[in-house]
């Protein structure tokens, strides 16, 4: 596993310490939720989740796209 520093304020810091111990977890398994939750994932997990997706979808691809399209388009609508 790879180590990471970042800089954080005291005040951060000391809420992240608190939450951790509140949720019985290190401050890293905070992060790595985190990071899981705003879906931020490596190319591989990325494209094996894309596969399993077409493996179950019933959409053509043009139906997917159109999909796809119309979820940005009301993401950035809430913008």
């Amino acid at each position: 596993m790879s180590r990471l520093t970042i800089t954080l304020s005291e005040a951060r810091y000391r809420a992240l310490k608190e939450a951790s111990v509140q949720r019985d977890k290190t401050i890293g398994q905070l992060i790595d939720e985190s990071l899981d939750f705003y879906g931020i994932k490596s190319r591989a997990d990325a494209r094996d989740l894309v596969r399993r997706a077409r493996e179950h979808s019933t959409l053509t691809e043009d139906q997917a796209v159109a999909v796809a399209e119309e979820q940005v388009r009301a993401v950035r609508r809430k913008s």
